[in-house]
């Protein structure tokens, strides 16, 4: 769950998720429906789905325990070097280096690495001081120690250098130039793109499609697609087998993912005569309340707020 997202963020969620799931063997005989259900909101779904593959892979490859080595954990779905790494460390006191977002900052300013981290020479000089810093013992504190620091005092926006305990030793600080590292990103346009999404209502009840397992949003529930251009109407009855009112156009709503804005043109179709088709892909009706606490995406959970008297 912190891979990508904050820890105030996730606090709750891991909670909630953990009451659920409490151990490995709990998540793997879960549905990939009931585990997205949990993760909804916390967005980046690819996360979800590894985390549930790698729970039935250490059941099934591995007795239900998780194996101590960092090359081993690395073949689980959803493990990187680094968090591979953090497990190995943490959970089974291996020495072992990382390499998440607070460690890069500190590194890179503390030895003035320029570039940005996400470029592979980049981040190959990262890992060869990560790893030349490692002390003999007490990893775990070490490792922890370094998080927190960037955590805490050698944030990305407003580090607190003057209570730095490698403030004497810094790079970036002696040349007055903590602000340059790492470098950011560079800037892209985001490409945009737009669909029409439709909340078909029938009742006090909404249709909701599944989605394909891989992709954005993979594997949640959602509204029916079409493109922007095309007649609600027609695309209701030929792909959905639904007759409908005059849909009503709703106000936009826009969402930004990491490579792409998506602008999302909701209508609004009350349904007259619904018949079942054989070419139909997995939809399901539910109660507007219910289907909001189903696994939809944040953006769908906001569209179905607005039918169901929720700003």
């Amino acid at each position: 769950m912190l891979q990508q997202t904050q820890v105030g963020t996730v606090i709750p969620y891991y909670e909630r998720f953990l009451a659920r799931f409490p151990d490995v063997e709990s998540l793997a005989r879960a549905s990939l429906d009931e585990v997205l259900r949990e993760w909804a909101g916390l967005g980046y779904y690819s996360r979800a789905r590894n985390l549930h593959r790698a729970a039935k892979a250490v059941c099934e490859r591995h007795g239900g325990n998780f194996p101590r080595a960092r090359t081993a954990l690395e073949d689980l779905p959803g493990l990187g070097r680094s968090t591979a790494a953090a497990v190995a460390v943490f959970a089974f006191g291996a020495r072992e280096a990382i390499l998440d977002g607070n460690v890069k900052r500190v590194l890179a300013r503390h030895f003035a690495v320029g570039g940005f981290p996400g470029e592979k020479a980049v981040q190959d000089k990262l890992w060869l001081l990560a790893e030349s810093l490692l002390p003999a013992r007490s990893v775990a504190v070490y490792t922890q120690a370094l998080m927190d620091l960037g955590a805490t005092l050698c944030t990305r926006g407003s580090p607190a250098c003057g209570r730095c305990p490698l403030a004497s030793s810094c790079t970036a600080l002696a040349r007055s130039r903590v602000a340059a590292y790492p470098a950011p990103r560079p800037r892209k346009a985001l490409p945009r793109r737009s669909v029409a999404m439709l909340l078909m209502v029938r009742g006090g009840e909404v249709l909701l499609e599944k989605r394909p397992p891989t992709g954005v949003w993979g594997g949640l529930w959602s509204l029916p697609e079409m493109p922007v251009e095309g007649a609600v109407a027609a695309h209701a009855a030929e792909r959905l087998g639904c007759e409908i009112a005059e849909p009503t156009a709703l106000e936009p709503l826009r969402h930004t993912f990491t490579h792409f804005a998506l602008e999302i043109r909701p209508w609004r179709c009350e349904v007259l005569a619904a018949r079942l088709r054989a070419a139909q892909p997995a939809t399901i009706w539910l109660d507007i309340e219910e289907a909001m606490r189903a696994a939809v995406p944040a953006p769908v959970k906001k569209l179905l707020g607005r039918i169901g008297g929720r700003k």
